[in-house]
């Protein structure tokens, strides 16, 4: 198992990264708040999960180890393969999966995209006595208010290779369209919201 990448960030996109590693390229897929700490041209130190398929090797990275521990005991549950629990990851954070599962909050989990009602019931039914309690911090990926999803939808453009001032233009685009909005969509959405900004 690669348990993580430490290099240089060469290149970033909209559902990954490449990491120099000594001269090797090596492609992580991340969630979007991962990709938001990403700067290219910059250090990277990534924890990892190797998923290998008869056909593919794909690396899986995380912002910290817990993100990739509670990534792997996802994939325990019967029907969760490495894109849901990623998908997971990229709309709640470890501890508000902990939390859903812990109580039962099927609606929490149908927000992410792939799980439906039998979904959320088989996923809390076989982990919760396994993924154990909430740590402390953030349960929610994207805050209802302040600027924590701006700066990561920014970020993700200027990784894109767009100029901080089109960044930031597309970014208070997306926020003038969110106005009025009792929850906000997580950071994916929105960074695609961004990018059909930029495009017109």
């Amino acid at each position: 198992m690669i348990a993580f990448v430490s290099g240089k960030v060469a290149s970033a996109g909209l559902d990954g990264a490449v990491v120099d590693v000594g001269g090797i390229g090596l492609s992580v897929q991340c969630t979007p708040a991962t990709l938001a700490t990403l700067r290219v041209g910059g250090p990277a130190h990534v924890p990892t999960s190797l998923i290998v398929r008869e056909d593919s090797l794909t690396l899986y990275g995380f912002a910290d180890e817990d993100e990739r521990t509670v990534f792997d005991l996802l994939q325990t549950a019967s029907g969760v393969g490495p894109k849901v629990a990623l998908a997971m990851l990229a709309t709640l954070t470890p501890d508000a999966l902990r939390m859903a599962i812990a109580t039962d909050d099927f609606k929490t989990l149908t927000r992410v995209p792939g799980i439906g009602a039998k979904g959320a019931q088989r996923i809390v039914l076989e982990l919760k006595d396994r993924i154990g309690a909430p740590v402390g911090g953030t349960h929610v990926r994207v805050p209802v208010r302040g600027a924590a999803w701006r700066e990561q939808v920014q970020a993700g453009l200027i990784n894109l290779g767009w100029p901080a001032r089109d960044a930031d233009a597309a970014v208070d685009a997306v926020a003038a369209d969110l106005d009025g909005t009792i929850e906000v969509p997580p950071v994916a959405t929105l960074l695609k919201a961004a990018l059909k900004k930029m495009s017109r």
